[in-house]
Protein backbone atom coordinates (compact mmCIF):
# COMPACT_ATOMS: atom_id res chain seq x y z
CA UNK A 1 0.00 0.00 0.00
CA UNK A 2 1.56 3.29 -1.13
CA UNK A 3 1.31 6.02 0.91
CA UNK A 4 -0.95 8.02 -1.01
CA UNK A 5 -3.92 5.08 -0.35
CA UNK A 6 -2.79 5.22 3.82
CA UNK A 7 -3.38 9.43 3.79
CA UNK A 8 -6.92 8.21 1.48
CA UNK A 9 -7.63 5.66 4.52
CA UNK A 10 -7.01 7.52 7.45
CA UNK A 11 -9.31 10.82 5.90
CA UNK A 12 -11.94 7.79 5.46
CA UNK A 13 -11.20 7.12 9.24
CA UNK A 14 -11.38 10.41 9.72
CA UNK A 15 -14.58 10.88 7.90
CA UNK A 16 -16.32 7.92 9.76
CA UNK A 17 -15.29 9.17 13.39
CA UNK A 18 -17.78 12.68 12.47
CA UNK A 19 -20.84 11.02 14.56
CA UNK A 20 -18.41 10.29 17.61
CA UNK A 21 -17.05 13.48 17.77
CA UNK A 22 -20.39 14.68 18.02
CA UNK A 23 -21.16 12.29 20.81
CA UNK A 24 -17.88 14.12 22.74
CA UNK A 25 -18.74 17.43 21.85
CA UNK A 26 -21.62 16.76 23.50
CA UNK A 27 -19.76 14.84 26.72
CA UNK A 28 -17.69 17.85 26.86
CA UNK A 29 -20.25 20.82 27.18
CA UNK A 30 -21.58 18.74 30.33
CA UNK A 31 -18.23 17.69 31.92
CA UNK A 32 -15.44 18.97 30.16
CA UNK A 33 -16.01 22.46 29.27
CA UNK A 34 -12.28 23.02 27.93
CA UNK A 35 -12.36 20.47 25.93
CA UNK A 36 -15.29 21.28 24.23
CA UNK A 37 -13.61 21.94 20.61
CA UNK A 38 -14.71 18.69 18.96
CA UNK A 39 -17.02 20.30 16.66
CA UNK A 40 -16.67 23.97 17.57
CA UNK A 41 -14.30 26.21 16.92
CA UNK A 42 -13.78 28.60 20.23
CA UNK A 43 -11.84 31.82 20.17
CA UNK A 44 -9.29 32.79 23.27
CA UNK A 45 -11.40 34.09 26.39
CA UNK A 46 -14.63 32.07 25.62
CA UNK A 47 -16.35 31.27 28.62
CA UNK A 48 -15.86 27.85 28.68
CA UNK A 49 -19.07 26.81 31.39
CA UNK A 50 -21.66 29.56 30.19
CA UNK A 51 -24.21 27.24 29.27
CA UNK A 52 -24.23 25.53 32.76
CA UNK A 53 -26.25 25.72 35.76
CA UNK A 54 -24.15 23.87 38.10
CA UNK A 55 -20.91 22.76 37.75
CA UNK A 56 -21.30 19.66 40.08
CA UNK A 57 -20.89 17.30 36.61
CA UNK A 58 -17.49 19.01 36.22
CA UNK A 59 -16.31 18.48 39.51
CA UNK A 60 -17.34 14.66 39.26
CA UNK A 61 -15.14 14.37 36.16
CA UNK A 62 -12.22 16.54 37.56
CA UNK A 63 -12.15 14.50 40.79
CA UNK A 64 -11.79 11.37 39.05
CA UNK A 65 -9.62 12.32 36.73
CA UNK A 66 -7.20 13.78 39.34
CA UNK A 67 -7.58 10.45 41.54
CA UNK A 68 -6.36 8.39 38.40
CA UNK A 69 -2.82 10.37 38.66
CA UNK A 70 -2.75 10.11 42.61
CA UNK A 71 -3.56 6.69 43.47
CA UNK A 72 -2.39 5.01 40.30
CA UNK A 73 1.09 7.49 39.39
CA UNK A 74 1.70 9.14 43.12
CA UNK A 75 4.92 11.21 42.45
CA UNK A 76 5.54 10.98 45.99
CA UNK A 77 6.88 6.86 46.14
CA UNK A 78 7.55 4.65 43.00
CA UNK A 79 4.42 3.29 41.52
CA UNK A 80 5.55 1.01 39.27
CA UNK A 81 8.32 -2.19 39.22
CA UNK A 82 10.29 -3.99 36.58
CA UNK A 83 9.49 -7.77 36.61
CA UNK A 84 10.60 -10.67 34.99
CA UNK A 85 7.23 -11.48 32.20
CA UNK A 86 5.76 -14.22 33.00
CA UNK A 87 7.13 -14.69 36.71
CA UNK A 88 4.93 -16.31 39.19
CA UNK A 89 6.08 -14.62 42.21
CA UNK A 90 8.25 -12.25 43.27
CA UNK A 91 11.68 -12.65 42.23
CA UNK A 92 13.86 -14.30 44.99
CA UNK A 93 17.46 -13.30 43.01
CA UNK A 94 19.16 -10.54 44.95
CA UNK A 95 20.99 -9.78 41.78
CA UNK A 96 18.41 -9.76 39.64
CA UNK A 97 16.58 -7.88 41.96
CA UNK A 98 19.21 -5.38 42.03
CA UNK A 99 19.14 -4.72 38.40
CA UNK A 100 15.88 -4.64 38.38
CA UNK A 101 15.74 -1.89 40.78
CA UNK A 102 18.16 0.13 38.63
CA UNK A 103 16.01 -0.12 35.80
CA UNK A 104 12.93 1.36 37.80
CA UNK A 105 15.00 4.20 39.18
CA UNK A 106 16.81 4.89 35.54
CA UNK A 107 13.34 5.07 34.22
CA UNK A 108 11.49 7.44 36.95
CA UNK A 109 14.64 9.61 36.59
CA UNK A 110 14.39 9.85 32.96
CA UNK A 111 10.48 10.09 32.50
CA UNK A 112 10.51 12.81 35.63
CA UNK A 113 12.81 15.09 33.97
CA UNK A 114 11.30 18.48 33.74
CA UNK A 115 11.89 18.91 30.19
CA UNK A 116 9.85 14.91 29.30
CA UNK A 117 6.55 16.86 30.42
CA UNK A 118 5.57 13.28 31.45
CA UNK A 119 3.40 14.94 34.37
CA UNK A 120 2.13 17.63 31.97
CA UNK A 121 0.95 14.98 29.27
CA UNK A 122 -0.49 12.13 32.00
CA UNK A 123 -2.45 15.22 33.66
CA UNK A 124 -4.30 15.85 30.18
CA UNK A 125 -4.44 12.07 29.53
CA UNK A 126 -5.84 11.05 32.51
CA UNK A 127 -8.80 13.86 32.41
CA UNK A 128 -9.52 12.36 29.02
CA UNK A 129 -9.47 9.04 29.59
CA UNK A 130 -12.50 9.98 32.85
CA UNK A 131 -14.66 11.80 30.24
CA UNK A 132 -14.14 9.82 26.81
CA UNK A 133 -12.76 6.59 28.25
CA UNK A 134 -9.30 6.91 26.03
CA UNK A 135 -6.65 9.41 25.26
CA UNK A 136 -3.63 9.47 23.23
CA UNK A 137 0.03 9.85 24.50
CA UNK A 138 3.22 10.02 22.49
CA UNK A 139 6.52 9.10 23.69
CA UNK A 140 9.96 9.41 21.95
CA UNK A 141 12.92 11.41 22.18
CA UNK A 142 13.20 15.05 22.14
CA UNK A 143 15.09 16.96 19.50
CA UNK A 144 18.80 16.47 20.89
CA UNK A 145 17.76 12.74 21.48
CA UNK A 146 19.11 13.28 25.06
CA UNK A 147 15.76 12.77 26.92
CA UNK A 148 12.23 11.69 26.71
CA UNK A 149 9.19 13.52 25.30
CA UNK A 150 5.45 12.78 26.35
CA UNK A 151 2.88 14.71 24.85
CA UNK A 152 -0.98 14.48 24.94
CA UNK A 153 -2.77 14.91 21.59
CA UNK A 154 -6.65 15.89 21.36
CA UNK A 155 -8.52 12.70 20.13
CA UNK A 156 -10.24 14.47 17.41
CA UNK A 157 -7.08 14.53 15.75
CA UNK A 158 -6.47 11.23 16.42
CA UNK A 159 -8.36 8.34 13.88
CA UNK A 160 -7.07 4.22 14.35
CA UNK A 161 -8.04 1.19 12.54
CA UNK A 162 -7.79 -2.24 14.89
CA UNK A 163 -5.88 -5.31 13.25
CA UNK A 164 -7.09 -8.88 13.26
CA UNK A 165 -5.96 -9.49 17.00
CA UNK A 166 -7.72 -6.33 18.31
CA UNK A 167 -4.82 -4.53 18.58
CA UNK A 168 -4.42 -0.87 17.07
CA UNK A 169 -2.31 -1.34 13.41
CA UNK A 170 -3.07 1.93 12.22
CA UNK A 171 -2.88 5.33 13.82
CA UNK A 172 -3.07 8.64 12.43
CA UNK A 173 -2.61 12.24 13.59
CA UNK A 174 -3.54 15.26 11.79
CA UNK A 175 -1.74 18.24 13.06
CA UNK A 176 -1.87 21.67 12.33
CA UNK A 177 1.24 23.45 12.69
CA UNK A 178 3.18 26.67 11.00
CA UNK A 179 5.92 26.52 8.45
CA UNK A 180 8.16 27.08 11.08
CA UNK A 181 7.64 24.72 13.26
CA UNK A 182 7.54 22.39 10.01
CA UNK A 183 10.86 23.40 8.81
CA UNK A 184 12.57 23.06 12.37
CA UNK A 185 10.73 19.45 12.85
CA UNK A 186 11.89 17.79 9.08
CA UNK A 187 14.42 20.65 8.09
CA UNK A 188 14.21 22.76 5.29
CA UNK A 189 14.96 20.41 2.47
CA UNK A 190 11.95 18.96 3.45
CA UNK A 191 9.82 21.94 2.34
CA UNK A 192 8.36 22.54 -1.01
CA UNK A 193 8.55 25.37 -3.00
CA UNK A 194 5.52 27.39 -1.99
CA UNK A 195 6.74 26.37 1.49
CA UNK A 196 9.82 27.72 0.94
CA UNK A 197 8.33 31.08 0.14
CA UNK A 198 6.31 31.39 3.20
CA UNK A 199 9.00 30.76 5.02
CA UNK A 200 10.48 33.52 4.08
CA UNK A 201 7.55 35.94 4.08
CA UNK A 202 5.53 34.24 6.27
CA UNK A 203 6.63 31.30 8.57
CA UNK A 204 3.97 31.31 11.21
CA UNK A 205 1.73 30.39 8.22
CA UNK A 206 -0.19 27.48 9.57
CA UNK A 207 0.53 23.88 7.09
CA UNK A 208 -2.07 20.80 7.89
CA UNK A 209 0.45 17.42 7.63
CA UNK A 210 -0.46 14.14 9.25
CA UNK A 211 1.43 11.27 11.23
CA UNK A 212 0.62 7.97 10.47
CA UNK A 213 2.02 4.86 12.18
CA UNK A 214 1.40 1.70 10.73
CA UNK A 215 2.35 -1.88 10.76
CA UNK A 216 5.08 -3.18 8.39
CA UNK A 217 3.30 -5.23 5.84
CA UNK A 218 0.34 -2.45 5.65
CA UNK A 219 3.21 0.14 3.65
CA UNK A 220 6.48 -2.38 2.91
CA UNK A 221 7.96 -5.80 4.20
CA UNK A 222 11.44 -4.31 3.68
CA UNK A 223 11.45 -2.57 7.46
CA UNK A 224 15.06 -3.63 8.45
CA UNK A 225 13.19 -6.36 10.74
CA UNK A 226 11.50 -3.26 12.60
CA UNK A 227 7.47 -3.92 12.88
CA UNK A 228 5.84 -1.08 12.15
CA UNK A 229 6.49 2.67 9.74
CA UNK A 230 6.47 6.08 10.85
CA UNK A 231 5.47 8.64 7.74
CA UNK A 232 4.76 11.98 7.42
CA UNK A 233 2.07 13.40 5.05
CA UNK A 234 1.71 16.92 3.83
CA UNK A 235 -2.10 17.28 3.61
CA UNK A 236 -2.05 20.53 1.55
CA UNK A 237 -0.27 19.11 -1.07
CA UNK A 238 -0.70 15.64 -1.09
CA UNK A 239 2.69 14.53 -1.05
CA UNK A 240 5.25 12.38 1.57
CA UNK A 241 7.58 14.14 3.96
CA UNK A 242 9.70 11.49 5.47
CA UNK A 243 8.99 7.36 5.87
CA UNK A 244 11.49 5.80 8.24
CA UNK A 245 10.85 2.16 9.80
CA UNK A 246 10.60 2.00 13.90
CA UNK A 247 11.06 -0.07 16.50
CA UNK A 248 8.19 1.24 19.10
CA UNK A 249 4.90 2.36 18.93
CA UNK A 250 5.29 6.16 19.02
CA UNK A 251 1.35 6.26 20.24
CA UNK A 252 0.09 4.67 23.77
CA UNK A 253 -3.57 5.28 23.38
CA UNK A 254 -5.00 3.31 26.55
CA UNK A 255 -8.80 2.20 26.05
CA UNK A 256 -11.18 1.72 28.71
CA UNK A 257 -14.54 0.18 27.80
CA UNK A 258 -14.87 -1.31 24.32
CA UNK A 259 -17.55 -3.51 22.29
CA UNK A 260 -17.71 -6.08 21.06
CA UNK A 261 -20.11 -6.55 18.49
CA UNK A 262 -20.60 -6.90 15.02
CA UNK A 263 -23.41 -4.03 14.75
CA UNK A 264 -22.19 -1.41 17.06
CA UNK A 265 -18.60 -2.60 18.07
CA UNK A 266 -16.02 -0.10 17.34
CA UNK A 267 -12.45 0.66 17.84
CA UNK A 268 -12.73 3.53 19.72
CA UNK A 269 -14.20 2.68 23.44
CA UNK A 270 -15.99 5.35 25.89
CA UNK A 271 -16.10 6.02 29.57
CA UNK A 272 -18.08 3.92 31.52
CA UNK A 273 -18.69 6.60 34.00
CA UNK A 274 -19.88 9.20 31.85
CA UNK A 275 -22.45 7.59 29.83
CA UNK A 276 -23.73 6.78 33.10
CA UNK A 277 -23.60 9.86 34.52
CA UNK A 278 -24.84 11.96 31.11
CA UNK A 279 -28.81 11.62 31.69
CA UNK A 280 -28.32 12.79 35.31
CA UNK A 281 -25.78 15.75 34.35
CA UNK A 282 -28.35 17.32 31.79
CA UNK A 283 -31.05 16.35 34.69
CA UNK A 284 -29.37 18.54 37.01
CA UNK A 285 -28.71 21.48 34.77
CA UNK A 286 -32.51 21.90 34.05
CA UNK A 287 -33.31 20.98 37.51
CA UNK A 288 -30.57 24.02 38.75
CA UNK A 289 -32.60 26.27 36.60
CA UNK A 290 -35.86 25.86 37.43
CA UNK A 291 -34.50 26.02 41.43
CA UNK A 292 -32.97 28.81 40.42
CA UNK A 293 -36.08 30.63 38.89
CA UNK A 294 -38.11 29.45 41.60
CA UNK A 295 -35.99 30.79 44.46
CA UNK A 296 -35.82 34.30 42.17
CA UNK A 297 -39.48 34.61 42.33
CA UNK A 298 -39.59 33.97 46.05
CA UNK A 299 -37.10 36.48 46.67
CA UNK A 300 -38.63 38.96 44.26
CA UNK A 301 -41.99 38.16 43.27
CA UNK A 302 -43.84 39.53 39.95
CA UNK A 303 -45.84 42.26 40.71
CA UNK A 304 -49.53 43.12 39.87
CA UNK A 305 -50.22 46.86 38.71
CA UNK A 306 -53.32 47.98 38.67
CA UNK A 307 -53.86 50.06 35.12
CA UNK A 308 -53.69 53.99 35.00
CA UNK A 309 -52.69 54.05 38.66
CA UNK A 310 -48.96 53.66 38.76
CA UNK A 311 -47.15 57.13 37.02
CA UNK A 312 -43.89 55.87 37.08
CA UNK A 313 -41.57 52.77 36.72
CA UNK A 314 -42.23 50.11 39.31
CA UNK A 315 -39.04 50.14 41.08
CA UNK A 316 -37.94 46.30 42.70
CA UNK A 317 -34.68 47.29 44.21
CA UNK A 318 -33.78 48.14 47.61
CA UNK A 319 -35.35 51.39 48.55
CA UNK A 320 -36.88 51.75 45.39
CA UNK A 321 -39.55 54.58 44.91
CA UNK A 322 -42.70 53.97 42.29
CA UNK A 323 -45.28 56.88 42.08
CA UNK A 324 -48.57 56.54 42.22
CA UNK A 325 -51.49 58.69 41.26
CA UNK A 326 -52.33 60.69 44.21
CA UNK A 327 -56.08 60.60 42.90
CA UNK A 328 -56.23 56.45 43.13
CA UNK A 329 -58.03 55.49 46.21
CA UNK A 330 -57.37 52.02 46.42
CA UNK A 331 -61.19 50.96 47.08
CA UNK A 332 -60.21 48.42 44.13
CA UNK A 333 -57.28 47.04 45.64
CA UNK A 334 -53.73 48.33 46.37
CA UNK A 335 -52.07 49.69 43.51
CA UNK A 336 -49.00 47.46 43.36
CA UNK A 337 -49.11 44.07 44.87
CA UNK A 338 -47.08 41.21 45.02
CA UNK A 339 -48.38 38.04 42.48
CA UNK A 340 -49.23 35.06 45.18
CA UNK A 341 -47.45 32.16 44.25
CA UNK A 342 -47.51 28.13 45.54
CA UNK A 343 -43.93 27.45 46.66
CA UNK A 344 -44.82 23.98 48.96
CA UNK A 345 -43.15 22.10 46.14
CA UNK A 346 -39.48 23.76 46.45
CA UNK A 347 -38.18 21.78 48.82
CA UNK A 348 -38.92 18.74 47.09
CA UNK A 349 -37.09 20.13 44.24
CA UNK A 350 -33.98 20.49 46.07
CA UNK A 351 -34.46 16.85 47.57
CA UNK A 352 -34.21 15.60 44.09
CA UNK A 353 -31.31 17.46 42.96
CA UNK A 354 -29.65 16.33 45.68
CA UNK A 355 -30.18 12.57 44.78
CA UNK A 356 -29.12 13.68 41.38
CA UNK A 357 -26.04 14.83 42.92
CA UNK A 358 -25.61 11.22 44.52
CA UNK A 359 -25.96 9.53 41.31
CA UNK A 360 -23.62 11.63 39.34
CA UNK A 361 -21.26 10.41 42.91
CA UNK A 362 -21.98 6.98 42.41
CA UNK A 363 -21.98 7.22 38.48
CA UNK A 364 -17.79 8.48 38.80
CA UNK A 365 -17.11 6.05 41.43
CA UNK A 366 -15.74 8.41 43.92
CA UNK A 367 -17.71 6.41 46.32
CA UNK A 368 -15.77 3.09 45.86
CA UNK A 369 -12.83 5.36 45.68
CA UNK A 370 -12.27 5.50 49.29
CA UNK A 371 -10.09 3.18 51.60
CA UNK A 372 -12.38 1.37 54.51
CA UNK A 373 -11.26 2.51 57.44
CA UNK A 374 -10.22 -0.15 60.28
CA UNK A 375 -11.76 0.55 63.93
CA UNK A 376 -9.99 -0.34 66.82
CA UNK A 377 -12.59 -2.96 67.54
CA UNK A 378 -12.50 -4.52 64.86
CA UNK A 379 -11.23 -7.98 64.24
CA UNK A 380 -8.84 -9.66 61.16
CA UNK A 381 -12.07 -11.03 59.60
CA UNK A 382 -14.08 -7.66 59.70
CA UNK A 383 -11.26 -5.93 58.47
CA UNK A 384 -10.48 -8.94 55.51
CA UNK A 385 -13.94 -8.36 54.46
CA UNK A 386 -14.25 -4.99 54.00
CA UNK A 387 -11.11 -4.93 52.16
CA UNK A 388 -12.43 -7.73 50.05
CA UNK A 389 -15.23 -5.30 49.23
CA UNK A 390 -12.93 -2.51 48.71
CA UNK A 391 -10.98 -4.69 45.85
CA UNK A 392 -14.54 -5.57 44.12
CA UNK A 393 -15.54 -1.82 44.21
CA UNK A 394 -12.43 -0.19 42.61
CA UNK A 395 -11.27 -3.46 40.24
CA UNK A 396 -13.52 -1.71 37.63
CA UNK A 397 -11.23 1.60 37.75
CA UNK A 398 -7.95 0.50 38.35
CA UNK A 399 -7.71 -2.95 36.42
CA UNK A 400 -8.04 -1.11 32.90
CA UNK A 401 -5.64 1.79 33.67
CA UNK A 402 -3.03 -0.33 35.42
CA UNK A 403 -2.94 -2.53 31.84
CA UNK A 404 -3.86 -0.54 28.90
CA UNK A 405 -2.48 2.98 30.60
CA UNK A 406 0.37 2.47 32.88
CA UNK A 407 1.89 -0.55 31.92
CA UNK A 408 1.67 0.71 28.07
CA UNK A 409 3.79 4.08 29.17
CA UNK A 410 5.99 1.92 30.96
CA UNK A 411 6.77 -0.74 28.20
CA UNK A 412 7.62 2.15 25.45
CA UNK A 413 9.51 3.50 27.76
CA UNK A 414 11.81 1.76 28.40
CA UNK A 415 12.25 0.14 25.25
CA UNK A 416 12.69 3.10 24.09
CA UNK A 417 15.40 3.99 26.32
CA UNK A 418 16.84 0.43 26.08
CA UNK A 419 17.33 0.91 22.29
CA UNK A 420 19.36 3.68 23.10
CA UNK A 421 21.35 2.59 25.60
CA UNK A 422 20.22 4.28 28.34
CA UNK A 423 20.63 0.67 30.30
CA UNK A 424 23.95 -0.19 29.73
CA UNK A 425 24.53 -3.68 27.00
CA UNK A 426 22.73 -6.67 27.81
CA UNK A 427 25.37 -8.47 27.42
CA UNK A 428 26.09 -6.84 31.14
CA UNK A 429 23.04 -7.77 32.55
CA UNK A 430 22.54 -10.91 34.72
CA UNK A 431 21.77 -14.14 32.28
CA UNK A 432 18.62 -14.60 34.28
CA UNK A 433 17.74 -10.96 32.49
CA UNK A 434 19.15 -11.78 28.91
CA UNK A 435 16.85 -12.53 26.26
CA UNK A 436 13.73 -11.76 28.76
CA UNK A 437 10.93 -9.47 28.28
CA UNK A 438 10.64 -7.28 31.13
CA UNK A 439 6.79 -6.56 32.52
CA UNK A 440 5.93 -4.05 35.14
CA UNK A 441 3.90 -4.35 38.16
CA UNK A 442 2.14 -1.47 40.18
CA UNK A 443 1.38 0.30 43.54
CA UNK A 444 -2.02 1.52 43.80
CA UNK A 445 -4.37 0.75 46.77
CA UNK A 446 -5.82 -1.58 45.14
CA UNK A 447 -2.59 -3.26 45.60
CA UNK A 448 -1.66 -2.40 48.87
CA UNK A 449 -5.14 -3.53 50.02
CA UNK A 450 -3.96 -7.25 48.48
CA UNK A 451 -1.09 -6.95 50.35
CA UNK A 452 -2.87 -6.29 53.44
CA UNK A 453 -4.57 -9.16 52.66
CA UNK A 454 -1.44 -11.25 52.66
CA UNK A 455 -0.33 -9.91 55.68
CA UNK A 456 -3.52 -10.73 57.15
CA UNK A 457 -3.03 -14.41 55.95
CA UNK A 458 0.51 -14.59 57.93
CA UNK A 459 -0.99 -14.01 60.56
CA UNK A 460 -3.63 -16.45 60.16
CA UNK A 461 -1.23 -19.05 59.29
CA UNK A 462 0.96 -18.32 62.40
CA UNK A 463 -2.33 -18.92 64.48
CA UNK A 464 -3.05 -22.00 63.30
CA UNK A 465 0.76 -23.70 63.50
CA UNK A 466 0.37 -22.12 67.03
CA UNK A 467 -2.74 -24.23 67.41
CA UNK A 468 -1.39 -27.41 65.96
CA UNK A 469 2.05 -27.16 67.45
CA UNK A 470 0.07 -28.15 70.62
CA UNK A 471 -1.37 -31.17 69.60
CA UNK A 472 0.75 -32.52 67.15
CA UNK A 473 4.83 -31.21 66.92
CA UNK A 474 5.51 -32.75 63.90
CA UNK A 475 3.39 -29.69 62.05
CA UNK A 476 6.04 -27.29 62.19
CA UNK A 477 7.28 -28.71 59.60
CA UNK A 478 4.40 -27.75 56.99
CA UNK A 479 5.20 -23.98 56.96
CA UNK A 480 8.18 -22.76 54.95
CA UNK A 481 9.02 -19.63 57.30
CA UNK A 482 11.53 -18.33 55.26
CA UNK A 483 8.98 -18.51 51.55
CA UNK A 484 6.26 -16.89 53.37
CA UNK A 485 8.75 -14.53 55.35
CA UNK A 486 10.67 -13.31 51.63
CA UNK A 487 7.09 -12.92 50.32
CA UNK A 488 5.91 -10.67 53.46
CA UNK A 489 8.80 -8.70 53.40
CA UNK A 490 8.66 -8.12 49.21
CA UNK A 491 4.62 -7.28 49.59
CA UNK A 492 5.64 -4.25 52.16
CA UNK A 493 8.25 -3.07 49.57
CA UNK A 494 11.60 -4.15 51.34
CA UNK A 495 14.54 -2.81 48.70
CA UNK A 496 16.51 -5.81 47.23
CA UNK A 497 19.42 -4.39 48.98
CA UNK A 498 18.48 -4.74 52.49
CA UNK A 499 18.11 -8.59 51.54
CA UNK A 500 20.27 -11.52 51.04
CA UNK A 501 19.82 -13.41 48.60
CA UNK A 502 18.95 -17.32 49.37
CA UNK A 503 22.66 -18.50 48.57
CA UNK A 504 23.67 -16.35 51.28
CA UNK A 505 21.47 -17.38 54.00
CA UNK A 506 22.14 -20.56 53.19
CA UNK A 507 25.72 -20.76 53.45
CA UNK A 508 25.47 -18.62 56.55
CA UNK A 509 22.54 -21.24 58.34
CA UNK A 510 25.44 -23.73 57.27
CA UNK A 511 28.13 -21.54 59.25
CA UNK A 512 26.41 -21.27 61.82
CA UNK A 513 25.26 -25.23 62.32
CA UNK A 514 29.06 -25.74 62.28
CA UNK A 515 29.77 -23.13 64.51
CA UNK A 516 27.27 -25.14 66.92
CA UNK A 517 28.50 -28.60 66.06
CA UNK A 518 32.18 -27.35 67.03
CA UNK A 519 31.06 -25.91 69.98
CA UNK A 520 28.66 -28.84 70.85
CA UNK A 521 32.60 -30.57 70.43
CA UNK A 522 34.08 -28.23 72.38
CA UNK A 523 31.46 -28.59 74.99
CA UNK A 524 32.31 -32.79 75.16
CA UNK A 525 35.95 -32.14 74.75
CA UNK A 526 35.76 -29.78 77.88
CA UNK A 527 33.26 -32.06 79.78
CA UNK A 528 35.60 -34.93 79.09
CA UNK A 529 38.31 -33.10 80.31
CA UNK A 530 37.14 -32.08 83.32
CA UNK A 531 35.43 -35.81 84.16
CA UNK A 532 39.48 -37.10 83.69
CA UNK A 533 40.48 -34.02 85.82
CA UNK A 534 38.01 -35.03 88.59
CA UNK A 535 38.80 -38.75 88.40
CA UNK A 536 43.02 -38.00 88.69
CA UNK A 537 41.79 -36.36 91.74
CA UNK A 538 39.48 -38.55 92.93
CA UNK A 539 42.05 -41.18 92.61
CA UNK A 540 44.70 -38.71 94.09
CA UNK A 541 42.36 -38.63 97.12
CA UNK A 542 41.63 -41.88 97.21
CA UNK A 543 45.54 -43.07 97.21
CA UNK A 544 46.25 -40.44 99.85
CA UNK A 545 43.44 -42.12 102.08
CA UNK A 546 44.79 -45.52 101.98
CA UNK A 547 47.89 -43.85 102.73
CA UNK A 548 46.80 -42.32 105.85
CA UNK A 549 44.93 -45.35 107.03
CA UNK A 550 48.30 -47.47 106.65
CA UNK A 551 50.35 -44.61 108.65
CA UNK A 552 47.40 -44.80 111.20
CA UNK A 553 47.35 -48.69 111.64
CA UNK A 554 51.09 -48.50 112.04
CA UNK A 555 51.00 -46.21 115.03
CA UNK A 556 48.27 -48.23 116.93
CA UNK A 557 48.64 -49.12 120.60
CA UNK A 558 48.29 -52.81 119.41
CA UNK A 559 51.01 -52.33 116.96
CA UNK A 560 52.73 -50.92 119.95
CA UNK A 561 52.43 -53.52 122.13
CA UNK A 562 53.38 -56.09 119.78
Amino acid sequence: MQAKELAELAEDLFGKKSPLNSLHQEIAENFYPERADFTAKRPLGTDFAANLMTSYPVTCRRDLGDQFGTMLRPTARPWFHCARKFSERDETDNTVRQYLEWFETTMRRAMYDRGSKFTRATKEGDHDFAAFGQTCISVELNRKADGLLYRCWHIRDMAWQENSEGDLGFIARKWKTSVQVMAATFGKATLDEKQQKLLASAPFTDVNLMHMVVEAEMYDDNAKGRPRWSIWWDVDNARMIEAKPIWGKHYVIPRWQTVSSAIFGSQYSYSPAVIAALPDARLIQAMTFTLLEVGEKAANPPLIVTKDAVRSDVAVFAGGITWVDKEYDEKLGEAIRPLNQDFRGFNFGVQMAADTRSMLHKAFYLDALTLPERAPEMTAYEVGQRVQEYIRNALPIFEPMEHEYNAALCEETFHLMQRNGAFGSPLDWPKKLRGVEIDFRFESPLHDAIEQQKGQKWQEAQGLLSSALAIDQDTGFILDAKTALRDALAGVGVPALWLRDEDQVQAMAQQREQQQQQQQMLAALEQGSNAAANFAGASKDVAEAQGNNAARDSFSPIGMAA
